[in-house]
């Protein structure tokens, strides 16, 4: 199936903003809890038909499109280099991953498995959050370099911010295996960073 450039920019823009939210939780202790529930729930649209279904609403991603737009751009005023650092540590775990097709299966099953408690919790739940953090800990965490989080030791130390982070690093790994199956890949980063920005641009009209 052939993947547009706004497949792509959104793809990317999920991973973004997995990343945004991240540092938020660890600098701030604090994330919307419907920003926390909408990338979330992207790891659980496992038969969408567009990639625009995995995030529901442009909305989803919004931050992440802003921040992507800005970094690619070479906007050294609005950098932050944290977040690129996050991002590419995701890239590098889908990487390992995309080498590993039986983990890949495993985390499928272990999601189908987690989603019939999202029929009864919502998925920004505790609950919830704390199922999808040991799927990444016990799954992802061991294939490959750890995500260092950087913050303030206050919030990072509190069970249920460790947690949220997780679950996110998880959902960010969720854009970035959906991102490579766009046709994204690191050299279009470097090549053809204008038409990302371009449809980044557009897609926040």
């Amino acid at each position: 199936m052939q993947h547009s450039q706004t497949d792509k920019t959104l793809a990317l823009a999920g991973i973004y903003q997995a990343a945004i939210l991240v540092k938020a939780i660890a600098t701030t202790g604090n994330v919307a809890d419907a920003h926390l529930a909408s990338i979330l729930e992207t790891l659980f649209r496992f038969d969408a038909n567009k990639v625009m279904d995995v995030y529901g609403d442009v909305s989803t991603v919004k931050k992440g499109l802003k921040v992507l737009s800005d970094q690619l751009s070479g906007n050294t005023e609005n950098m932050d280099m944290d977040i690129t650092r996050y991002v590419i540590k995701l890239l590098h775990l889908e990487k390992a991953l995309r080498k590993s097709p039986q983990m890949m299966d495993k985390l499928s099953d272990e999601l189908e498995k987690t989603q019939s408690k999202v029929d009864y919790f919502h998925v920004s739940h505790e609950n919830i959050v704390a199922s999808l953090a040991d799927i990444y800990q016990q799954n992802i965490s061991p294939i490959g370099a750890k995500i260092m989080v950087q913050g303030e030791e206050i919030y990072l130390s509190q069970n249920n911010n460790a947690n949220k982070i997780r679950a996110l690093l998880f959902a960010g790994i969720r854009s970035a295996v959906l991102w490579r199956q766009c046709g994204g890949s690191r050299l279009q980063l470097l090549f053809s960073r204008k038409k990302y920005i371009e449809s980044a641009r557009q897609l926040l009209k």
